[in-house]
């Protein structure tokens, strides 16, 4: 979403959440914060971790390298442009980056896999099912939400027609949010969309089909809406959101659903929870 600052936080949060499936963390008594990477333009918009490497993309089109079995950092561009990336992903040894704004890049590596111009274009998360398949997404340009797919190990991107997708609600669009609005749990997938109308995008199939379900977080404003979503498993998911140009308000801003995302309730709120309705493409 073009008019919204990357929500940096989310990146702590979400930490770890790529996996398609998930292990049980055992528990420890201390954390220890250990600085790595240090940006004082603070232009560090989203990062990704694999084995004993981790990389940070910015704004200006630097991409940190973090070695922790060297403990070294190093700085590459895949373009002398000034590119502004939100979003990265780590298959199998290979970066594949994603920028915002129009024209939209993709690259694997340093190649260029993927570019689209169009007024609307403005990509905001990047996962992979697995190494051959992957999926960005992305806000509206044609009345649908903007999702493009890889099926050949990011070599090639195909975008989805919207006779495949949702209609796009007015003034739904996705947040910028550090590339946490997409949750993949094996074949299955969830984006959280946001604005002045906030919902999840569902599909059981790797993309291949869609369903849409309603959301009860707080909405009705551009500021409003889901930031980043993530999953347990294929039933229990967690999303959170609000409005950032309120940061203290905690009304309806942290949801969660035990039913794979078809139903959603308010929780950490001295209101009343309430349970949303599902809502199919089929409904539209």
């Amino acid at each position: 979403m073009k008019y919204v600052p990357t929500i940096g936080m989310f990146i702590l949060f979400f930490t770890g959440c790529k996996p398609a499936t998930k292990t049980a963390i055992n528990p420890f008594s201390k954390v220890i914060i250990e600085s790595v990477i240090e940006d004082s333009l603070l232009n560090i918009r989203a990062l990704e971790i694999d084995e004993l490497t981790l990389k940070a993309v910015s704004s200006i089109g630097n991409i940190y390298s973090y070695d922790s079995k060297t403990n070294q950092v190093s700085l590459d561009r895949v373009s002398e442009d000034t590119l502004n990336f939100r979003s990265s992903a780590i298959v199998e040894g290979t970066h594949f980056t994603l920028t915002i704004g129009s024209p939209a890049y993709l690259f694997k590596d340093k190649k260029l896999v993927y570019n689209e111009i169009h007024p609307a274009v403005f990509y905001d998360a990047l996962h992979f099912w697995n190494s051959k398949e992957g999926i960005a997404i992305g806000d509206p340009t044609d009345g649908c939400m903007s999702i493009v797919v890889t099926r050949d190990g990011g070599d090639t991107w195909q975008k989805t027609p919207c006779e495949s997708l949702p209609p796009a609600l007015e003034g739904e669009a996705a947040f910028a949010a550090s590339d946490t609005n997409i949750a993949i749990v094996g074949d299955e997938t969830w984006i959280a969309t946001g604005g002045r109308s906030s919902r999840v995008l569902y599909s059981s199939d790797k993309g291949h089909s869609w369903d849409v379900f309603e959301s009860p977080i707080v909405q009705g404003l551009e500021t409003t809406g889901m930031y980043s979503i993530d999953f347990y498993d294929t039933l229990n998911g967690f999303a959170i959101g609000g409005d950032y140009t309120k940061p203290n308000n905690q009304h309806s801003n942290k949801i969660r659903t035990n039913d794979g995302g078809r139903t959603w309730e308010v929780v950490g709120t001295r209101s009343k929870p309430r349970v949303s309705k599902l809502c199919s493409i089929c409904s539209q």
